[in-house]
């Protein structure tokens, strides 16, 4: 199975700012079961400072050419899921979501809006066995400098 079913929290704060009234970001990705398809975003939490939506489903993929990153994300001090959002209108909407330093990377590169949180065990351990399975590393070649034993250059 390569594909895990993720919900998105994005917590919209208010600001008493005179140059922003508010400030999005992605606070949060949990397993999505219920198996809803294009559900529309419900607010889950609201108080005076803040208020929090949960958008989804949305399917995380896995792909071989990825797997070097993915083992870089699995093997980071605090593995991450990262969020690619955009405004849409006054709401903040999570568009794609990735286990991959690599694509998260290109996505901040090309000017778009991504978070990364904290990646909850049960991808954790989803991820762990694709990378197992698939992760080659790199081999290693030895560079031989100023051996006594290889004899003189050639000029």
């Amino acid at each position: 199975m390569n594909q895990f079913s993720v919900a998105v929290i994005i917590e919209k704060v208010h600001l008493d700012n005179r140059w922003a009234s508010e400030r999005w970001e992605v606070v949060g990705v949990v397993p999505a079961f219920d198996g809803a398809v294009d559900a529309p975003p419900r607010r889950i939490f609201a108080d005076d400072e803040r208020e929090q939506f949960l958008f989804g489903p949305f399917s995380l993929e896995l792909f071989r050419d990825e797997v070097d990153n993915y083992h870089l994300n699995l093997t980071s001090p605090e593995p991450r899921v990262f969020v690619l959002w955009r405004m849409d209108e006054d709401l903040a909407r999570p568009v794609e979501v990735t286990l991959s330093y690599g694509e998260a990377a290109r996505w901040l590169d090309s000017g778009e809006q991504c978070d990364g949180v904290p990646m909850p065990p049960e991808i954790a351990g989803w991820l762990g066995d694709f990378v197992n399975t698939h992760y080659k590393p790199a081999v290693r070649k030895k560079v031989k400098r100023n051996d006594p034993f290889a004899g003189p250059r050639p000029a």
